[in-house]
């Protein structure tokens, strides 16, 4: 069983906030959409709260599982979170965003639990811009980054949110460290949600001209349909892929995810937040399974592109 909202898209991805709570300030975070709670540890799920969210979507043919932050390597009990999701039955994937600051010393312990891909945070390789940018140290990043290398995580992602003037000039150099360290690179559009319209203004940039010069690198080029028809570039010895998901009507309509929020809301989609679900209140209150399901089913009906070329 798949569930299909009323434009016929599957649903087979689950983004899972664990915490709000994060050892950066990098001021381009979207925050997987949230409103920023007054207490980082308000509402914070309990690990059987997660795993039995996660358990009901599997149940419902979701198959893949993303656990999202704030930064998911800041909950203490992160090992036991992992451990019991990826016991799930009918989960193909269980993946995780981190910032890569403390990965090093938990990377073999998460793979063993049953972790198996990581996208990892690196807007710069400059450490003076990367602490500019977030407040942290990119050695840090770089030892994550080998930890999970090191580890078995396949792929390693590593995420670049293109900033104006900020970053935009070293994309060649984060193809050639990807190359370098058996990475992945994702170029990733600056999104409009959780920061100020003057640093949106500032900082944004269009992918195009990305685009542009990776087709002319590629030795093939192929489009995931399922991710939102993202464009993936093989190059010689690595791969680059493009992420820009603003005013474009095809990334929504393919569009297969649904997110929770660190406060146990179901999200719909990452540009809305009017029309949410609290699932955490009617599981803590008692709700058996059958109503848990019924609350999926309906923030699936949710679910509508929020750009629509009709």
């Amino acid at each position: 069983m798949v569930l299909k909202d009323s434009c016929g898209r599957p649903l087979l991805n689950l983004r899972v906030a664990i915490t709000q709570r994060c050892n950066l300030r990098c001021e381009y975070c979207h925050k997987e959409g949230e409103d920023r709670l007054s207490n980082d540890f308000a509402d914070e799920m309990s690990v059987a709260e997660i795993v039995r969210i996660v358990r009901i979507a599997a149940g419902l043919g979701i198959s893949h599982v993303k656990l999202t932050g704030g930064e998911p390597l800041m909950r203490k009990d992160i090992l036991e979170i992992v451990k019991n999701i990826a016991a799930i039955r009918g989960l193909a994937d269980l993946s995780m965003t981190t910032n890569g600051v403390m990965l090093s010393s938990l990377a073999r312990e998460l793979h063993a639990s049953g972790l198996k891909r990581v996208n990892i945070s690196l807007p710069t390789l400059n450490g003076e811009v990367y602490k500019k940018l977030t407040g942290g140290r990119v050695g840090d990043v770089w030892e994550g980054i080998k930890a999970a290398v090191d580890a078995g995580f396949n792929p390693v992602k590593l995420n670049m949110v293109i900033l104006k003037n900020m970053n935009d000039s070293d994309v060649l150099e984060m193809v050639d460290f990807a190359r370098n360290t058996g990475t992945i690179l994702q170029l990733i559009e600056l999104e409009p949600i959780n920061i100020g319209k003057p640093y949106y203004s500032e900082y944004h940039k269009g992918l195009d001209e990305y685009e542009v010069m990776l087709r002319q690198k590629a030795l093939k080029v192929e489009t995931r349909r399922f991710m939102q028809s993202r464009h993936i570039y093989h190059l010689s010895d690595v791969t680059v892929e493009v992420v820009h998901p603003i005013e474009n009507t095809d990334f929504c309509l393919r569009c297969t995810r649904l997110r929770v929020t660190s406060d146990g809301k179901l999200k719909s989609c990452l540009m809305r937040s009017d029309n949410l679900v609290d699932i955490l209140t009617p599981m803590r209150n008692g709700a058996s399974d059958k109503e848990l399901v019924e609350l999926f089913e309906l923030v699936n009906r949710r679910r509508h592109p929020y750009y629509n070329k009709n």
